[in-house]
């Protein structure tokens, strides 16, 4: 079945094709327009240059509107895709478009390609695209859209209807009306199925809910995340300082907006400024990455300038250095697995003030017992491999030790930063591990040297 899917598909593609090639527009846009907006934006995508230029010819503005919600705004292809347009028809795409589209696609622009279409566009748009454009990036107001449906609290429900059917073509969504007073500010919220098998005598304020949950302008748009995910909604409003309803934040926006946040702390994790892209150059892949790397650098010769001081110990007893990248790493990876559960629960919301102090208490336990472990089974494994008690003590408690440290910097270090306001995931996986390379081995040698003398 799904082959059979596959092969449609192809068929399909290499039709559209041929019908672009010899301009038979009715049968394309026949065919065409029947598919998804996410299977025509992918045929966009892949199709040269010149086979989009005749789809600009064949699709209005508000249907290239379609195809450009389902491109993300960030890629650039999607800017290369602009400039093959003619520029008025692509400040008529933006004015179709709810506002929000439009301003991430906008925002992606430079101030002079992003004036010369705003001039072209009508005015009424343009202002309703400047007030989002003003809000500062990564939080609710850049976010949010202004095409929603409110009703009065004062209205009726048959009023209500009416307002509905009026604004429903233009609004992002109507699964909410959004219920304000007379200065426009939030005072509840009515879903579409509350609204429809109310009396249609009955006043909005009767069957509205009042109990509604909204966010500032200046929110995080990572709080509204959690908050859109915490209590399951579709939409969710956004007021000012005195609770004057701006816009609203629809599901699918928020969709975006964890992708592009996971993958940020992805990238952050990995020790990477920012996560390459399948096309990037290779250029912009060392831009990305080299800062990273010069600076981890930096620490591995603070590194290698601790085990100089420590050369007289190995020389003495050159089988510690068998050790050093068990230590080492052991303790590194422990360090990784603390950050990877502190900063999910920093992001998630999971970890708040009052947990703080329970993680790094249940951290640092679960770094004692699990460095006991492993120094009960090292310690085993160097007496019967080296037949050196002494020698496997040594290796054991070092271990311990370091997985220890290890698990509460990887805990810790996440915490102080999120405290401090910068982002806990810039404690990144190759930091922690580089930074537990020093401890583990400072911890190390300083045991070895400490018992040299029962060690020769």
């Amino acid at each position: 079945m799904i082959d059979q899917n596959k092969n449609e598909v192809e068929f399909n593609e290499e039709m559209l094709r041929e019908w672009l090639e010899n301009d038979e527009i009715q049968m394309f846009r026949e065919h065409f327009l029947l598919l998804h907006p996410y299977d025509q934006a992918q045929f966009y995508e892949k199709v040269d240059p010149d086979i989009r230029q005749i789809m600009y010819h064949f699709l209005s503005p508000l249907e290239m509107a379609v195809i450009f919600r389902e491109i993300e705004a960030e890629d650039e292809d999607s800017q290369q895709f602009l400039k093959e347009m003619d520029p008025s028809y692509v400040a008529s795409m933006l004015e179709e478009m709810y506002t929000d589209d439009a301003v991430d696609i906008l925002n992606e622009l430079d101030n002079k390609d992003r004036e010369s279409y705003l001039e072209m566009m009508d005015s009424d748009t343009v202002e309703e695209i400047n007030e989002l454009l003003a809000y500062a990036e990564y939080t609710a107001g850049a976010i949010m859209t202004t095409e929603y449906v409110s009703v009065l609290e004062s209205s009726t429900v048959r009023s209500a209807m009416a307002v509905l059917r009026r604004e429903a073509p233009d609004a992002e969504t109507i699964y909410y009306l959004f219920v304000v007073d007379d200065k426009h500010r939030l005072t509840g919220v009515l879903s579409l199925r509350d609204l429809i098998i109310a009396d249609e005598d009955e006043l909005i304020q009767h069957v509205m809910s009042d109990r509604v949950v909204s966010v500032e302008l200046t929110a995080d748009q990572e709080e509204v995340a959690i908050i859109m995910k915490d209590y399951n909604f579709l939409a969710l409003p956004v007021v000012n300082e005195n609770q004057v309803l701006q816009g609203i934040i629809t599901v699918d926006d928020i969709i975006d907006v964890i992708d592009e946040e996971a993958s940020d702390d992805y990238s952050k994790l990995a020790g990477i400024s920012d996560m390459d892209e399948i096309n990037d150059s290779a250029f912009k892949s060392i831009k990305n990455r080299l800062p990273w790397l010069i600076v981890l650098l930096f620490l591995g010769m603070f590194t290698a300038n601790l085990m100089s001081r420590f050369e007289d110990t190995l020389e003495q007893v050159a089988l510690l250095a068998l050790f050093i990248p068990l230590i080492s790493g052991t303790s590194g990876n422990s360090g990784t697995q603390a950050l990877a559960v502190a900063v999910r629960g920093i992001a998630t919301g999971e970890v708040g003030e009052t947990s703080k102090v329970k993680l790094l208490f249940r951290e640092m336990m679960t770094g004692l017992m699990m460095g006991l472990i492993c120094a009960v089974v090292v310690t085993g494994i160097v007496y019967v491999w080296k037949d050196n008690l002494i020698i496997g003590l040594l290796v054991g408690s070092a271990l311990s030790c370091s997985i220890l440290v290890a698990t509460l910097a990887g805990s810790f270090i996440p915490l102080l930063m999120h405290k401090m306001g910068v982002d806990p995931a810039v404690a990144s996986g190759p930091f922690i591990t580089t930074l537990n390379d020093v401890t583990s081995l400072l911890i190390y040698f300083s045991l070895a040297t400490t018992f040299l003398k029962y060690i020769v």
